[in-house]
Order: C-alpha cells, then structure tokens, then sequence
C-alpha cells in the first residue's frame, strides 16, 4: 500500500487503525463523557438550566485540553504506526492517566472561572484555604507532568525505531522537537507546583492564580520546538554528508 505524505510533512505509516489505537479513541470518548456526567442532575426548570450553562465555559476548556492529548495520540498513531508492547505500554498509561486527569482538570477550570468572574460562574468546587489551593495546583502540575512524560516517551520510542520506520532527516529532526515540545509540559507544571507551594499563608489576591498563570510558559512550546527541529535537521544533514 502506498503511503500518504501528511500535511506535517510525515509519511502516514499508520494506514490502518489497530485495535489499541481503537481502544484510546473509545478511552478518551468515555473520558469526555465523564465531565458530562460530573455536571450532575439534569435540570428540571429553567433557572437551574441557566444556572447549568454557567459551567459551559469550565466544560468547553477542559474538554479542548483532553481533546488535545487524544489529537497528540491519534498524529503519533498516524505518523509511525507503531504497534510494539512499549509502545501499547505508553497508550495504556496515557488513557490511565487522562482517566484521573479529568476531575483535577473541571475543578480547576471551574475554580479559575468562579475566581475570575467573582463568583458569577459557579465555582463547582469548594476552596477553603490556601492549603487546599496548593493542593489542588500540586495535583494538577503532577498530572500534567506525568502526561507531558508519558507523550514524549511515545515519541522516543519512534525515534528509537526511526532505522526501521525509514524515517528521512526532517521527519527524524521533527520527531526530536516534538520530544521537546512534550517535555515542556512537565518542566512549566514543575515550576508551577513550585509556585504553588510558595504560597504565603496569607497571600496576596493576584497571588492565588500565580501558579495557573506559570502555563502561560507553554506558548512556547511552538517557537522552541521550532528552533530545535532546525538545529538538529543541520546536524543531522552534516552527519550524513
């Protein structure tokens, strides 16, 4: 069969779904299921459907971030096709993982919209005191982090393989900034759990999103990629001349 050239520039060695890829994408539908569920009861007049709608804005980020791990995995799949125990290994984790993500993520967005709309959209999750605050932030930054590990672990893994997958020097400088990229997420949730953690008792008020505002860091993840995939397509066109 003739493989598709991407509009990335990959070749698509995953023409065929295999039953894990199908796996992830029924893993990560439930997810998203899951932060419906967690709405509640259906509302029964119409000031409770208004008061419901509220939490649109908290629903529609966290499921645009789940969306985008499950697009991270599905560009994987397409790009390498690989279909090694490792590399199941790693999707089990990722679902594993966005599994337990999913309620840290909708209380913090929920949190963030209450805090920043001064109670107009419901909160959805109750934060008594700093400590609780840091908690929620540290749990946060751990999941993200270990998320942003298991992604770029993917990506080793093909580039580990990259003899066999054919991979040409652009693909392989690609698949380097793409371990770079994933590697951002747990270096920026690092610094935020440090943030978070260095809470005075008794903060300042622009001092309790500080640690939401450190993944501001992660619009990097573009430019600094970027930058790595063509000093190592140089190196790599120099190694091979």
């Amino acid at each position: 069969m003739t493989q598709r050239l991407r509009p990335d520039g990959f070749l698509e060695r995953g023409t065929e779904v295999t039953r894990m890829e199908a796996f992830v994408d029924a893993a990560f539908a439930f997810a998203l299921t899951m932060l419906v569920i967690s709405v509640g009861t259906i509302p029964d007049s119409m000031p409770k459907l208004l008061e419901a709608l509220k939490g649109t804005p908290a629903f529609a980020a966290s499921f645009a971030l789940v969306a985008s791990f499950w697009y991270e995995h599905m560009t994987w799949s397409r790009r390498y096709g690989l279909d090694d125990p490792r590399s199941i290994s790693l999707s089990l984790v990722l679902v594993f993982l966005v599994m337990v993500y999913i309620y840290p993520l909708k209380a913090l967005f929920a949190t963030f919209f209450g805090w920043i709309t001064q109670g107009w959209l419901p909160y959805g999750f109750a934060i008594h005191t700093v400590h609780d605050l840091r908690m929620m932030f540290v749990i946060y930054g751990v999941l993200v982090a270990t998320i942003g590990t298991v992604i770029a672990l993917l990506y080793v893994q093909a580039c580990r393989q990259r003899a066999q997958l054919g991979l040409s020097l652009d693909e392989q400088a690609a698949t380097i900034a793409q371990i770079v990229r994933a590697l951002m997420q747990p270096a920026v949730a690092s610094i935020s759990i440090v943030a978070a953690l260095a809470l005075p008792a008794n903060p300042a008020a622009w001092m309790f999103g500080l640690p939401g505002l450190v993944y501001v860091l992660l619009s990097l993840s573009g430019p600094i990629p970027a930058a790595v995939a063509r000093r190592v397509r140089v190196r790599l066109a120099a190694a091979s001349a």
